[in-house]
């Protein structure tokens, strides 16, 4: 069987979209995936992934590292003992394939396929040049078919993960996932206003948890108001998977978790900050809502930290409209 390479270095929630592109792949070759640190937990869920490599990319996420020469000389080395006979190189619709291609080149790697805007001189033998907008999922299987691979039969394209743990430590009630911080912190609402959509969703009578990384326990300590459960900080990637997947529903900004959750299967109320836009990010494949003003002046700057006072495209989000969205996906789902 062919053996072919993926490369996608970003976070776990770009991991994660790629997974129906990857899983085309996997169809008929078998797929190694090149990943950043910051998307190695995502990676070893993904379906139809026989192994993976992780390398620390110094032109993408939001600290990149130095370029460390040592380092990658080792992956070139480590890439051309593989013997790919060829490499998909997935970014998003904003970067670059061009330096990853390079690497892939000195590598020996015969056949390289990339979206890619700019001249790539003879970095690449299929140049792929999708069509404007269009969600990253879809881009990624774009660039997917014109390699020559397609979803095998029965495969819906919908994101998917390896099962997740089983766990015991649920609550015995129906319950929302609040998820209220994000990598970037334009995505996120504020935390008093995450905290009136956590008490908005306790006074509608849901029993409430708060998630959130080990970094972001102070913000899920601050927030989880009214006897909703603070997690934050208590859940591995794959225990938070299982948590999600057991929620009836997850109220979250536009951050990895939104994709785990759809991953998983639950509907997605989603507070998204126009800073990218809602036709190439938002929760894919999963009854969802979009909350947010997606006119707002922030739209399309990529921005990390909000550049307008007040946080509008968020902070006019109401917690009575969260809990009509959540009450909208529960009851739709449960029909």
């Amino acid at each position: 069987m062919q053996s072919v390479l993926v490369t996608r270095t970003d976070n776990d929630g770009d991991v994660l979209l790629a997974g129906p592109a990857i899983r085309a792949v996997a169809a008929t070759a078998d797929v190694m995936l090149l990943v950043a640190p910051s998307g190695e937990q995502a990676a070893r869920m993904l379906p139809g992934v026989q192994d993976v490599m992780v390398w620390p990319c110094p032109w993408s996420g939001f600290d990149p590292p130095r370029v460390d020469p040592v380092r990658t000389a080792a992956l070139v080395d480590a890439l051309r003992a593989e013997r790919f006979s060829r490499a998909l190189v997935l970014t998003s619709f904003h970067q670059s394939p061009l330096p990853m291609a390079l690497l892939l080149r000195l590598a020996g790697i015969p056949d390289i396929a990339a979206h890619c805007e700019d001249y790539p001189g003879s970095l690449l033998d299929l140049r792929h040049r999708p069509g404007p907008g269009g969600h990253e999922v879809e881009r990624a299987l774009s660039l997917a078919a014109a390699a020559g691979y397609e979803l095998p039969a029965g495969d819906d394209g919908r994101l998917a993960v390896s099962p997740p743990p089983r766990t015991d430590s649920l609550p015995e009630t129906p319950f929302v996932v609040v998820h209220p911080g994000a990598s970037v912190p334009a995505r996120a609402p504020g935390a008093e206003q995450a905290a009136a959509i956590i008490a908005a969703l306790r006074d509608d009578g849901w029993t409430v948890l708060v998630t959130g990384s080990a970094a972001e326990r102070e913000l899920t300590r601050a927030v989880a108001v009214a006897g909703a459960e603070d997690r934050g900080g208590r859940t591995s990637y794959r225990e938070l998977a299982a948590l999600l997947a057991a929620a009836r529903c997850v109220v979250v900004g536009n951050t990895g978790p939104a994709h785990l959750a759809a991953a998983v299967g639950t509907p997605v109320v989603s507070l998204f900050a126009p800073v990218v836009p809602a036709e190439r990010w938002a929760p894919w494949g999963v009854p969802s809502v979009v909350l947010g003003d997606q006119y707002a002046a922030c739209r399309g700057s990529r921005a990390r930290q909000c550049p307008v006072a007040g946080h509008p495209c968020l902070g006019g989000v109401t917690p009575d409209e969260v809990v009509n969205a959540v009450t909208k996906l529960t009851q739709e789902v449960a029909r």
